[in-house]
């Protein structure tokens, strides 16, 4: 039988000792608000302040606590040194091999008005254009598991000051990769990523890159212009890649790699990957990767569709704790909420890592009850195991922090 208070009491100082890690150069307030932020956030798997509030279980009015900590929200000025401190900690779990995921997305706001920089968004759920907000994010796979662990993000909108373009944005995502990786891990981007931006950006300083093409891109192929859609069409696939997709349905993908260049840089070589059997449309990769081995293009495809956890990382972040459900309403405030439920969501990351390897993870899923097995994604589980621990405890995270009693 699992011993809730000696568990807790354990995962707690795992938080403390994290949180102590990344925010060891700031001052004790800051120290502090970064802890309660993140314990809160993990606690009540909820951004509304007052859920934060009661997991710190404080002995004063609920209030006052919601006030701290909204007041310490508009004032903290430390999210690109608390990013890199994060990104220094968590980066022991990464290695040359790690598949940098680079997607953006959004925070819808429908009904609301009063929040500071609304824009309009496209919200992906519904397919339509509504208030709210943008958002940049990479998520680098862990080296063991390949758990996505946040690395960047960035809440935006089109309307605040300084503001220049979504591909502008994307840009200083690619430059915090560039600073804190090596150009040997490969960058997997999406379509919409494709456009020339990208590939000035990548192809000089030779970082390595997947990036998923639209057919009516034109690549040079034996010395002409074509364009990808009717080079695709020409190749039906010389090597097989079996497939399992999230749904559980199997495919039998065909995969042809051909060698092309692109009109700006005809000098570079690059390959494309065709994939088909995984849709309607075959899927179009493009990637500066080259290899002796004849089945470059089956590791290529690999790498690409582990993209998907991305996509998870996302729906995790809105659906486990409701992120685009938050009350805080300036624009600072918002994405400093967002930096710490990132860091919070790392945490969450590392100890999935573990998950085979630690009895104190093996406790948290046995208290998250998982009633059909545990997924590929972990992080519901781990989230919902320290919840259901955390649920159980009479004190919050401050008791750490408590100084021992000076003899009279």
């Amino acid at each position: 039988m699992t011993n809730y208070s000696t568990v807790g009491h354990n995962l707690k100082r795992g938080i403390f000792n994290f949180c102590g890690r990344i925010t060891k150069s700031f001052r004790r307030p800051v120290q502090k608000f970064v802890l309660d932020m993140v314990f809160g956030l993990i606690a009540a798997k909820s951004c509304f302040l007052t859920d934060i509030a009661r997991e710190l279980k404080e002995d004063i009015a609920l209030d006052k606590t919601v006030e701290r900590l909204s007041r310490n929200l508009m004032n903290f000025d430390g999210s690109e040194e608390l990013r890199e401190t994060y990104l220094a900690d968590v980066s022991k779990h990464f290695d040359e091999s790690t598949v940098l995921i680079i997607d953006d997305s959004d925070i819808s706001k429908r009904c609301s008005s009063k929040l500071e920089g609304l824009c309009k968004v496209k919200d992906g759920s519904i397919g339509e254009i509504s208030d709210g907000y943008w958002y940049a994010g990479v998520s680098a796979l862990t080296s063991k598991h390949k758990q996505p662990i946040p690395v960047y993000s960035k809440v935006y909108s089109t309307d605040e000051s300084g503001y220049v373009s979504n591909n502008a944005e994307t840009v200083k995502s690619l430059e915090f990769l560039s600073a804190y990786f090596s150009t040997k891990n490969i960058r997997a981007l999406d379509r919409g990523y494709d456009a020339g931006y990208i590939f000035d950006y990548f192809i000089p300083r030779d970082e390595h890159f997947i990036v998923r093409m639209v057919g009516n891109r034109n690549c040079i192929y034996k010395g002409k212009t074509i364009l990808i859609n009717e080079l695709a069409s020409r190749h039906k696939g010389k090597y097989s890649l079996k497939f399992e997709a999230k749904g559980g349905k199997k495919a039998n993908c065909k995969l042809s790699i051909i060698p092309v260049s692109l009109p700006k840089f005809p000098e570079k070589s690059l390959n494309l990957v065709i994939c088909r059997g995984l849709g309607k449309d075959p899927l179009v990769l493009l990637t500066n990767l080259d290899s002796d081995d004849s089945r470059l293009c089956v590791a290529i495809t690999k790498v690409y569709l582990m993209r998907w956890r991305i996509e998870e990382y996302y729906k995790f972040k809105k659906q486990g704790f409701g992120f685009e459900k938050f009350f805080v309403r300036s624009l600072k405030s918002i994405q400093n909420l967002d930096l710490m439920l990132t860091v919070a969501i790392g945490y969450i990351g590392i100890l999935s890592e573990k998950i085979n390897d630690s009895i104190e993870v093996m406790e948290i899923i046995e208290a998250s009850k998982r009633l059909y097995g545990l997924s590929k994604f972990t992080f519901y589980a781990i989230s919902d195991g320290l919840a259901a621990i955390f649920a159980k405890s009479y004190v919050g995270i401050r008791t750490f922090l408590r100084q021992p009693m000076r003899s009279p």
